[in-house]
């Protein structure tokens, strides 16, 4: 949300330079229309980039990560996007009464850690294990599971092999659930820390 905010700033910043630019030009400094306009594209272009290169630099500095950090991190969420649009897809094939409401669960749980971490990049560390092996792993099995799923015709082998994929997928939601738990401990200790500090207070004014 925040980006897409700076991102409308620049560019009515911009559009509003480009604009006062080749007024200045045309009129006051009776410069052609095409030069006007070249004046006007340029100086625009020239505050967008300004603002830009302002709000990245703000924005590393909030998170304590260097631009090459926050380009590998960009990376591994790009990656991660497409790996959820399967993982979604694979899950939402699957509509079966038991496992409906743990499947959503599965993508609640998967778009929030990815939410957290595209907003507070520097959060990426506390759950890189998501991102290298537990979302790999849940998508692999979800796809195979949706496919196994949606044979017509299902043999005791078949209904073997469904019910330890399931249990599998059990297991994984779980490891999802710890990763999120992780991605959040920064928060969680703040807010023990904020509830102690409020103890102390209410002990304190109930003594007097």
């Amino acid at each position: 949300m925040k980006q897409f905010f700076h991102f409308l700033l620049r560019s009515s910043t911009a559009a509003f330079s480009t604009g006062t630019i080749w007024l200045v030009s045309f009129f006051p400094l009776d410069q052609p229309f095409l030069y006007s306009s070249g004046y006007a594209l340029g100086g625009g272009g020239l505050v967008y980039l300004t603002m830009k290169g302002i709000t990245s630099r703000r924005f590393l500095k909030q998170n304590q990560l260097t631009r090459k950090e926050y380009l590998y991190i960009k990376k591994n969420l790009e990656e991660a996007s497409k790996k959820i649009r399967r993982l979604r897809k694979a899950l939402l094939q699957v509509r079966t009464i038991g496992s409906i409401k743990q499947n959503i669960e599965i993508i609640r749980v998967v778009n929030k850690i990815y939410s957290i971490t595209k907003n507070e990049p520097k959060r990426f560390y506390l759950v890189e294990p998501f991102f290298y092996s537990h979302l790999d792993s849940m998508v692999e099995i979800s796809e195979k599971y949706a496919f196994l799923a949606a044979q017509p015709k299902k043999n005791a082998e078949l209904n073997i092999s469904l019910s330890e994929t399931r249990r599998t997928i059990e297991e994984l939601a779980e490891t999802l659930e710890k990763d999120l738990y992780d991605v959040l401990a920064t928060d969680l200790d703040h807010l023990h820390f904020e509830l102690d500090v409020a103890k102390l207070t209410i002990d304190k004014t109930n003594k007097k």
